[in-house]
């Protein structure tokens, strides 16, 4: 079946999340009592405490936000690249959602992500009801049965039914001889330097070399040649 794909029907999608707030103390303290509940189950030592543990809240929905979505679609030989960021998150996804409704609204168009299935595709839909954004038909799953939902994950791909590990989109690019998305930063750094630094472009155009990697995993899976650099075409 994967042979079949129609690759210009998918749309290869990565996010940024950060916590919602810089630190744990500017939490407000409903938000502090919630969270240290929520730490309490993520406690792998006596040592670890809410506030030293404040650093994941970015990868859960009901404490992070997303900050940057950059998705990826194939357009004849060309590999196009367009990348929704900024600090409001409300804005950023309406700005997605219209397109995605735009032009991925139809019943055999496909959203592709690297770990979607567990992370980009729940966190983008919880975040859409948080903030009161209708959800694209494409990531509205409720009632529908397994194959009628349209969503690829190239880590689950990987797995051939095998639950036991992840597999990181770096390594698999590393075994598949794919240039790496790591090459200035990685996921651990991107809360400091949006927190500290605000460098929304530096954060952009690493979540965009993920989008990239994960179009070229895809096509390695699909035996088919890398996208050549030139190929690449960045949509402001």
């Amino acid at each position: 079946m994967l042979y079949k794909l129609n690759l210009s029907k998918i749309l290869f999608l990565d996010i940024e999340t950060v916590s919602q707030y810089p630190t744990y103390q500017d939490m407000d303290e409903q938000g502090r009592l919630l969270w240290n509940k929520k730490a309490h189950y993520l406690r792998a030592s006596d040592d670890e405490t809410p506030e030293s543990l404040y650093s994941r809240a970015a990868i859960y929905a009901e404490f992070g936000k997303i900050i940057v979505i950059s998705v990826g679609f194939f357009n004849g030989h060309e590999f196009r690249i367009k990348s929704f960021y900024g600090d409001d998150e409300k804005i950023l996804l309406t700005e997605f959602t219209q397109m995605v409704q735009r032009f991925y609204n139809l019943a055999d168009d496909i959203l592709c992500a690297h770990n979607g299935k567990e992370f980009d595709f729940p966190y983008l839909s919880r975040r859409m009801l948080i903030n009161g954004v209708p959800l694209p038909y494409i990531l509205q799953i409720a009632g529908k049965k397994p194959w009628e939902v349209k969503h690829i994950d190239t880590m689950e791909l990987w797995k051939f039914g095998d639950y036991k590990s992840y597999t990181s989109l770096e390594l698999l690019t590393y075994i598949f001889n794919i240039p790496t998305p790591k090459d200035d930063i990685d996921g651990s750094m991107v809360g400091k330097i949006y927190w500290q630094d605000h460098d929304l472009e530096r954060i952009k155009n690493y979540c965009q070399k993920d989008v990239v990697a994960i179009a070229q995993l895809l096509r390695r899976y699909l035996n088919e040649p890398l996208i050549l650099p030139e190929d690449i075409v960045f949509i402001p």
